[in-house]
């Protein structure tokens, strides 16, 4: 049996079995460590740095989240600590901000959040960056078990505002659903009458976009919550989980 083999293994178990998920966590404590350390620039202290408690808690939640189909287990966990860590440094950020933001900055009338306007951490932007393109390849990894890629993807995407809209709702009803997604990710097929029935969206509209919708499902599976955030800025339609 191979170590990645193992590890899945592992990782099916500890989704069943709290305490199977916690020696887990334990086992793979110092690869936890190693992927706090490459946010912080530095090694983590326990009991003293929220971000390994973070990336723990994002450990434990990529054991559920995780299934074969997304590739090898720890490239998917570190994946999801990065994006967990961005976040809470994205809101730890904004916190600190929140109760000078309108103090002078200088002697002039110059607000302080006048200022923060302009500057941005580049520690930050550089580990956004890394989990963003992670994610994006990742995504274009599982995109192409299906047979689409992102150009496809671009093609394909509507260009009448009512198209659009009916494919918003099909996502909709396949993210009230999620056996739909489950289904998508063990037939490696789009369920497109399943989705047309439930949404009431024509199916022929399904079938003209099915690389643009494969493409959306896959991005409402679990681990991909950058792009996800993403998504929900350009479709104020869909609610992001």
């Amino acid at each position: 049996m191979n170590n990645e083999h193992k590890i899945v293994q592992q990782v099916y178990a500890a989704k069943e079995d709290v305490q199977a998920a916690d020696r887990l966590i334990g086992t793979y404590l110092p690869f936890i460590k190693t992927e706090t350390a490459k946010f912080l620039k530095r090694p983590p202290i326990e009991g003293h740095d929220d971000e390994l408690s973070i990336a723990m808690i994002a450990f434990h939640e990529a054991i559920g989240g995780y299934s074969r189909t997304r590739g090898a287990f720890l490239k998917y966990a570190a994946m999801l600590i990065r994006s967990r860590l961005i976040d809470y440094s994205r809101r730890e950020q904004r916190h600190s901000r929140v109760i000078s933001l309108d103090a002078p900055a200088r002697e002039e009338d110059t607000t302080l959040g006048e200022v923060l306007v302009g500057e941005r951490d580049p520690h930050e932007e550089t580990a956004s960056r890394d989990a963003t393109r992670a994610e994006i390849e990742e995504l274009a990894r599982q995109m192409k078990e299906f047979g689409v890629d992102l150009s496809n993807v671009a093609d394909n995407c509507p260009k009448q505002q009512r198209t659009l809209d009916a494919c918003r709702k099909a996502l909709q009803y396949a993210r009230e659903n999620p056996e739909l997604l489950d289904d998508l990710l063990k037939t490696k097929r789009l369920p497109i009458g399943q989705l047309a029935a439930g949404s009431g969206v024509e199916r022929k509209t399904l079938e003209r976009h099915r690389k643009y919708m494969v493409a959306l499902l896959l991005i409402y599976t679990n681990g991909y919550e950058i792009i996800r955030g993403h998504l929900k800025q350009v479709m104020k339609g869909v609610a992001a989980r």
